[in-house]
């Protein structure tokens, strides 16, 4: 095909193992942009909140030429809650396809279906004739068009992946909020486990396949070139199992040394990245290898930067669902998984959030659920805290069901079923009883959180959060513009999110209530501050309070010399 002119619409991804909505930028709209800077195609890159936003991008790619090809990015194949972006609808791209007189080729994760919403099951997709969905691999198909050949189920492999991911790193600069934005970055594709959970399409590759140290390297060195300083190390079910080193009996087994490399080189490609984080871990696999996991995990906790997390798919403590969704993990398994990468990375450097801690994934609606199931659940949960175990992330999901997944033909394609008032109370109970307790043991009063990126507003809140992997939702109490990187001390907690101040503590310019919120202080006493400022010293603040003691936390925080 000849192409003038190409343009990639990023409507976002969420998979099991990649997430692609902002601040995320995924693989997919990278590896499209380099194909198409391989075949020296021209693009333009945008998002679906940048066309929502822009009545002069929508008229753009509804009068695109016909000679010009449309590549839109979408397709979510697990449920989440999206602040940084809204992934595009099936509505939405219904109607950008049909508007769009030039090419059009659709792909990533929607191959297998469209659906937004936990406990649903996805439907296909109904587009005009014109409009290509590829069935494999998009940067393959996209290749296979430039080249005059029909699209078909085309798989890439990692050699492709090595010459387009490079070629592609600089599109990262065209993000709407480059440079806050953290790249996820594939090392393994498939799963090493020889028969799959019911419910996961990663499970529908043929079989796991591991990516080479030197080409994530050159990857993660190309996107540093770029400008790009955040980055996770995801796009694969268990990250402890790379490189895919198999033992004389043939399974995948743990490999220290060889992570210890990737991430001192790493280190090296990358001498001014911000964010070194991971995704999921196999909670099994670090069971059934204690010893080198726990290694491994010593080695991601000596070299990442703080708050990093290992999101481990337990997916159910019932047994009775473990059994009959051949799920990854005992709950067993769990618990010793969720011991190992405590040992290992719980620690702190200074007053920052601990180095690496697991993450516990669950998910409702699968086959054999009962109401014991939500029991069990409670139950795992509950005996973290009552053995002082930090989790950084209870992520609780109601399953999506997509054709070719043994979930598929056991509903025979049907929506799961879920008792939503139960699992709305039993949400509830586990937001109150675990996940606060657990937050003020994760992130105590105190913690700093260094470049915070203010995102939102909730009146006279802002919200924000760090550039990681799993970032704590940090609420300001006071206005401050979106966008803004600052430093911040946390000062108390929700129930799933966190109160902070800008740091070093401004006492002679924070409104009110932002004083208000330090703890101690309150209404009353942060009233006494605002009528007697401006200070010049410590001494003098302190001065003005009822019990000085309340701020003796805080002095070093507060950005005020010492003396009276």
């Amino acid at each position: 095909m000849q192409l003038k002119q190409a343009v990639i619409l990023d409507g976002y991804v969420d998979e099991p193992t990649a997430l692609g909505v902002p601040p995320y930028l995924s693989p997919y709209p990278r590896l499209v942009a380099g194909v198409l800077a391989c075949h020296d195609v021209p693009f333009d890159y945008f998002t679906v909140d940048q066309w929502r936003a822009s009545r002069e991008i929508k008229e753009r790619i509804a009068s695109l030429p016909r000679e010009t090809l449309l590549v839109v990015v979408a397709g979510l194949t697990v449920p989440g809650h999206y602040r940084g972006g809204t992934p595009i609808t099936l509505t939405e791209l219904s109607n950008l396809v049909s508007r769009s007189s030039g090419q059009v080729l659709i792909g990533g994760p929607i191959r297998h279906g469209y659906t937004l919403t936990g406990g649903t099951a996805a439907v296909g997709l109904s587009l005009p004739a014109d409009a290509r969905v590829a069935q494999g691999d998009l940067e393959v198909a996209l290749e296979e068009l430039l080249e005059g050949r029909e699209p078909g189920h085309g798989y890439r492999s990692f050699a492709d992946l090595a010459r387009w991911a490079v070629k592609g790193a600089a599109v990262a600069a065209a993000h709407p909020r480059f440079p806050h934005i953290i790249a996820e970055i594939e090392s393994a594709r498939g799963c090493e486990r020889a028969v799959h959970c019911s419910f996961c399409t990663e499970g529908l590759y043929h079989q796991a396949e591991y990516r080479s140290l030197d080409d994530i390297v050159a990857e993660v060195e190309a996107l540093h070139t770029a400008g790009v300083r955040h980055f996770r190390l995801g796009k694969q079910p268990n990250f402890f199992s790379w490189p895919g080193t198999r033992a004389k009996t043939g399974e995948v087994v743990p490999d220290p040394a060889a992570i210890e490399r990737l991430y001192r080189d790493l280190r090296s490609a990358a001498p001014e990245l911000k964010t070194l984080h991971i995704d999921n871990v196999n909670p099994g696999f670090v069971a059934a290898y204690p010893g080198q996991c726990e290694e491994i995990a010593s080695i991601i906790a000596a070299h990442n930067t703080p708050g990093d997390v290992a999101a481990m798919g337990l997916e159910s403590a019932d047994p009775a669902v473990q059994s009959a969704n051949n799920l990854k993990s005992s709950t067993a398994d769990a618990l010793k998984a969720i011991e190992i990468i405590n040992r290992a990375g719980a620690h702190r450097v200074g007053n920052s959030l601990p180095a690496l801690l697991p993450g516990v994934n669950l998910l409702f609606g699968l086959p054999g659920e009962t109401t014991a199931t939500y029991d069990h659940n409670y139950r795992f949960l509950m005996q973290l805290l009552d053995r002082g175990l930090l989790v950084r992330r209870i992520n609780v999901r109601q399953v999506m069901v997509f054709p070719g997944t043994p979930l598929h033909e056991a509903t025979g394609g049907r929506s799961p079923k879920l008792k939503k008032g139960r699992y709305k109370s039993w949400r509830r109970k586990v937001s109150e009883e675990i996940e606060r307790p657990m937050l003020e043991k994760v992130a105590p009063v105190g913690t700093m959180l260094k470049e915070l990126i203010t995102e939102f507003h909730d009146g006279d809140v802002t919200f924000g959060r760090q550039l990681a992997s799993y970032p704590l939702l940090t609420g300001l109490p006071m206005p401050v513009p979106a966008g803004e990187v600052l430093d911040a001390i946390v000062v108390g907690h929700g129930f799933r999110s966190v109160t902070a101040l800008p740091h070093p503590i401004d006492v002679n310019s924070l409104p009110e209530k932002a004083l208000a919120a330090i703890p101690g202080v309150g209404r009353k006493r942060a009233r006494r501050i605002v009528a007697a400022r401006p200070f010049a010293q410590r001494g003098q603040l302190l001065a003005c309070l009822d019990e000085p003691a309340v701020l003796e936390p805080f002095l070093d925080d507060i950005d005020l010399p010492s003396g009276t």
